[in-house]
């Protein structure tokens, strides 16, 4: 019964993701760009074919398998997490977000060939990105803050 709460989250976070890539793949695309604040952000229709920042430009056959290793991981990590405890709650929180965020890209990867970006942090000219980028930032970010000042090892917390 507990791993129904996950699952939903997952499946709601990966439908978010896609569901914002399909309206840029629609609206978007035919245009490339379009302006939110002039200068700072914008929305930019990218077909990226590598891994973050577009690093390994056409590594799709790499990026398959190792995506399904990594979710394996992660799966077996969260199932691995003792029950309760406030810093456990926040890890599984951010392993959620790791798993939509790696499926999201996964399914686009499978089905297109390239993942779908499209938000554009043009004031600090940071490489676009979509939903999916931003959960597993977010979430990985989250695990390494955890680990780092509140887990003294995997299995053991400490009292917040």
């Amino acid at each position: 019964m507990a791993i129904i709460l996950p699952v939903i989250c997952v499946a709601l976070l990966v439908a978010a993701d896609q569901v914002s890539k399909y309206y840029a793949a629609t609206y978007l695309a035919p245009i490339g760009t379009h302006n939110l604040i002039r200068g700072f952000f914008s929305l930019t229709y990218v077909e990226n074919s590598g891994a973050a920042f577009g690093l390994m430009q056409g590594g799709r056959m790499f990026f398959i398998p190792l995506t399904i290793i990594v979710l394996i991981a992660v799966c077996f990590y969260y199932i691995s997490l003792p029950k309760g405890g406030r810093v456990n709650n926040l890890m599984r929180a951010a392993l959620v977000l790791v798993m939509a965020g790696a499926i999201g890209n996964f399914i686009d990867r499978v089905r297109n060939g390239y993942v779908v970006d499209f938000f554009h942090a043009i004031f600090i000219d940071f490489p676009v990105f979509n939903l999916a980028d931003i959960f597993v930032v977010i979430g990985t970010f989250a695990l390494v803050i955890l680990m780092l000042f509140f887990v003294k090892s995997p299995a053991k917390e400490e009292k917040v």
